[in-house]
């Protein structure tokens, strides 16, 4: 089979996201100017860069509340900063939660019953039991092509590691089984890792 994204391709759902997979989900956590709190799973999500750590998020869709983007641009347009939660396999279900269209007064963390904590560096919320909590400062919103598309790009200024997840100094995924998207309503989990060396190295 062949096609052009724009003639269309003739299946029932667009395959698109289940060939770019499995992708890793950046659980985005912002506060608005007015104190507002928002908690919404981004699987359009990476790290982008060691030195500085940075990340990316895109946003692709609107809610007729928030003009041309949804909560979590838009708050991070107010405030400049947000917070990446790592998703686990157990956080699965009240992750999914969160992903609802709910209104931008609605706080998740409240309606999915989300244990919160305070950030370090900056004035946000994050996920209190999440592996990893990611501390952001906005370096750049990009507008792509297509309507409502924002590439969110943000260096990481402070990192949360959850004890039980550090295993002989290192940060191990099999102690919590890391949470990734595919296609259409369907996800994975890393439960199997192995390791190779790089042509050169010893």
């Amino acid at each position: 089979m062949y096609y052009r994204p724009e003639d269309g391709h003739g299946l029932p759902h667009n395959p698109f996201n289940a060939i770019i997979s499995p992708r890793p989900i950046g659980w985005i956590s912002t506060r608005g100017a007015g104190g507002a709190e928002n908690l919404a799973p981004y699987s359009f999500f990476n790290a982008v860069a060691y030195t500085p750590p940075q990340v990316m998020f895109s946003s692709t869709s609107a809610k007729p509340d928030r003009g041309d983007t949804k909560d979590s641009v838009a708050n991070i347009r107010e405030t400049g900063v947000f917070c990446v939660n790592i998703v686990e396999y157990a956080a699965r279900e009240v992750m999914n939660e969160t992903s609802g269209p709910w209104p931008k007064e609605e706080d998740e963390f409240t309606r999915a019953d989300i244990p919160r904590a305070e950030c370090a560096e900056i004035a946000c919320s994050r996920v209190a039991n999440a592996p990893a909590n990611l501390e952001c400062r906005l370096t750049q919103i990009v507008p792509l092509e297509g309507a409502h598309n924002f590439a969110v790009f943000g260096e990481v200024v402070g990192v949360h590691i959850r004890e039980d997840c550090l295993s002989d100094g290192l940060f191990d995924v099999t102690r919590f089984n890391p949470l990734t998207r595919l296609g259409y309503r369907d996800y994975s989990v890393i439960r199997e890792v192995f390791s190779l060396n790089r042509p050169g190295e010893t």
